[in-house]
């Protein structure tokens, strides 16, 4: 097999993995984990039970691979448009978090609960999006993603704080998105003033909403 071959036949790999994925996160959005079974996967993605295990081993891999999947797609709608001014690209960030977890609601519930049940390899995925999120967040107030402890620390909980907002707000639907991001922005702007008076090297930016 030539070069251009081997080429064709990874990206040919890549698209089939794609694909599969795909179809994982539309299943595990209906269904819980337990009650599908490799039979079941391989029926509804149209594919041999075999594909399945040579991509991603067995279940458990497969099922992580969506997760990670779901965390990637959260992350880069959080972090989009990098250049945008300061009060600007945290509302931006907001509204992205929440519009992913409004319409990939048990991929959300997934990243932030945890899994199935105590896994703690998706528990380690959940936490490295929360790093990469509060990362975000000072990127956009601080222009730095390295920050000290006290601010990293008030960061996490506000970071706490909008999950649990945001899966009640998934649950019951009382507000619109845009009243839960002004919620959410507010209790950041809060969050920000009380790093200032702690950190003085993180001062509050003047023009966050």
């Amino acid at each position: 097999m030539n070069i251009s071959q081997q080429r064709g036949s990874t990206e040919r790999s890549q698209v089939r993995r794609a694909e599969l994925i795909a179809t994982g996160r539309k299943l595990f959005a209906d269904t819980s984990y337990d009650a599908l079974s490799m039979d079941d996967i391989a029926r509804h993605a149209g594919v041999a039970k075999g594909l399945i295990y040579y991509y991603f081993k067995n279940k458990r891999g497969y099922y992580l691979a969506i997760v990670e999947e779901s965390v990637a797609e959260l992350v880069a709608r959080a972090g989009s448009e990098p250049d945008l001014p300061t009060a600007e690209r945290v509302q931006r960030t907001i509204d992205g978090y929440l519009r992913y977890a409004q319409h990939h609601q048990a991929a959300y519930r997934t990243i932030v609960t945890g899994g199935v049940g105590f896994d703690t390899e998706v528990q380690a995925i959940r936490d490295a999006v929360r790093e990469e999120l509060i990362a975000t967040i000072a990127e956009g107030a601080y222009g730095r993603r390295d920050i000290p402890v006290v601010a990293r620390l008030a960061l996490i909980g506000w970071m706490t704080g909008v999950e649990g907002v945001t899966l009640d707000w998934l649950s019951h639907q009382e507000l619109d998105r845009d009243a839960v991001r002004a919620l959410l922005t507010g209790l950041l702007r809060a969050t920000l003033r009380t790093i200032e008076e702690l950190e003085p090297s993180c001062p509050a930016p003047p023009t966050t909403p």
